[in-house]
């Protein structure tokens, strides 16, 4: 709660054509990758743009990979607050009340442009894998110019959606979709015979819920498909929500709109906090701090010693 600013905030989505599908199989970290980094400069260089905004504006980004049925579907969720710093950091620059953040006509188009710019470097470059069909592309580079002719000519699919009602709504809303998985149980109907059952809505059909049935095999393809890549980052900050210098550009961001401390929010709104004094051993038993062992010679913080309840002979120094 104390890293969400008293201000409205919209939900911008960036969706990759399915075209694209079987080259992200091969290319998770690279193709992801270019997906974070082009919806970023694709906002913040309309934001920057004094015919919008004028202002260095912060997004929060959030990797999906998956539709309503499992199927390959990578898009981003992006967080953005409706406003940014002047150029100098002494201004606060807030959207118009109702505005509609960006025409998202001109940001569908700019962000299409430069993820096939990086697409196509990084064909040239020889860091793009391919398999299949898309082998012969090796032999023939015409054949790749002409697929990359056809993604011009698509529409992509990106959009805004309406502001959040608050900081509260926007905690809410990173609760639910941060950590989720591609299914959750409780849209799971039955498996049976070597058969796997699920609800999904039909966005096609105005999001009606339908049961799909699948192979065991084939429902277990679809769901190892979005096992992201060992280490990858799947929730990143961006511009004035940058990890780097988040703490001190709040602060700053607060006192030019005059909310000097973090927002009071009730415990309604919060998730429970861990105990941090909890034992490491057991999971279960709180710890007692005992006293501090002072630094040495090449001055290391201070450690503190605390003593488990569970086992009292033993000294754990954190």
């Amino acid at each position: 709660m104390s890293e969400v600013l008293p201000v409205a905030y919209y939900h911008v989505v960036f969706t990759l054509p399915q075209e694209l599908n079987p080259f992200v199989r091969c290319n998770e970290r690279l193709m992801y990758n270019m997906l974070f980094r082009c919806a970023w400069q694709a906002l913040r260089e309309l934001c920057l743009d004094p015919k919008f905004l004028g202002a260095h504006i912060g997004m929060m980004a959030v990797l999906h990979t998956w539709g309503q049925n499992l199927c390959l579907h990578p898009h981003v969720h992006a967080i953005v607050p409706a406003g940014g710093l002047s150029e100098d950091s002494r201004r606060w620059i807030k959207l118009a009340k109702d505005s509609f953040f960006v025409p998202v006509e001109a940001l569908s188009a700019l962000f299409q442009g430069k993820y096939l710019d990086c697409f196509k470097k990084a064909y040239r470059s020889g860091a793009l894998q391919l398999e299949g069909q898309s082998l012969q592309w090796d032999r023939y580079p015409v054949a790749f110019q002409r697929f990359c002719s056809k993604l011009y000519d698509k529409a992509w699919v990106t959009y805004a959606k309406r502001p959040f009602g608050g900081p509260a709504q926007v905690l809410r809303y990173l609760g639910r979709y941060t950590h989720r998985v591609a299914i959750s149980s409780s849209r799971l109907e039955e498996v049976r015979d070597e058969k796997v059952s699920f609800w999904y809505k039909d966005y096609r059909q105005e999001a009606k819920r339908k049961l799909l049935t699948l192979d065991g095999l084939e429902f277990l393809r679809r769901f190892l498909q979005h096992i992201l890549p060992p280490g990858f980052a799947k929730i990143r900050y961006y511009g004035i929500l940058a990890n780097r210098s988040k703490k001190e550009r709040l602060a700053h961001i607060r006192t030019l709109i005059g909310e000097p401390g973090p927002i009071c929010s009730t415990t309604e709104d919060l998730p429970p906090l861990p105990d941090s004094n909890q034992c490491p051993c057991c999971g279960k038993k709180t710890m007692i701090r005992m006293g501090v062992i002072p630094g040495g010679p090449v001055r290391a913080p201070p450690q503190a010693v605390i003593i488990s309840k569970r086992a009292p002979d033993t000294a754990i120094a954190v």
